[in-house]
């Protein structure tokens, strides 16, 4: 089995490709070992001294170290890898899902149309954009001009997020869509 690598925008985290589907679809983000139940691929990955956090994505795994050095545990992260996916185990534990796009939105029903064109622009041109960077971006809300974006990944705690929400993706939404006035991170 051959794991490839991939740095992203975040100094702290690695895009680790293990060449074969990890959720196919949905994301599942773990903040912290507790999370670790959730999957046996975090689990073993949480085991490895200076895991912070572990991001699940389609046909990608993104690990983001806490105050360790990527040359002493990035061995150790592609042994854990390799041996999951070579033991035949399940990525998620029985019952766990992966997270839906939707989950705790909120907005206006009278700007559902709005919404939609929204979270269209994401799926479209940004959430493909942010995958390869390891991450993901989901639609939380939209009040008053504002929409709310989740960051994940290799995204949450990226030094270039802020950025990349105002120059990017406030920028594109302003443009399609008029009634946005800003983009703010939850």
């Amino acid at each position: 089995m051959f794991i490839q690598t991939e740095t992203t925008p975040n100094p702290a985290t690695l895009k680790f490709l293990p060449g074969r589907s990890v959720l196919g679809e949905g994301t599942l983000d773990l903040r912290s070992h507790d999370d670790a139940d959730l999957s046996p691929l975090a689990q073993r990955l949480f085991d490895v001294r200076g895991v912070a956090a572990v991001f699940l994505g389609s046909d990608f795994v993104t690990v983001t170290k806490a105050e360790a050095e990527w040359p002493q545990i990035k061995p150790a992260i592609l042994g854990a890898i390799m041996e999951h996916f070579m033991s035949g185990a399940p990525v998620l534990s029985d019952g766990v899902k992966p997270e839906a796009a939707d989950a705790d939105e909120f907005y206006e029903a009278k700007d559902a149309e709005i919404v939609a064109t929204i979270k269209e622009l994401l799926d479209t041109r940004v959430r493909p954009a942010v995958a390869n960077d390891g991450g993901d971006i989901t639609f939380r809300g939209f009040k008053d001009g504002i929409v709310f974006l989740n960051m994940k990944g290799s995204c949450s705690g990226c030094p270039s997020s802020t950025a990349t929400l105002k120059n990017g993706i406030e920028n594109l939404l302003k443009h399609f869509v008029p009634e946005v006035s800003e983009v703010q991170a939850v």
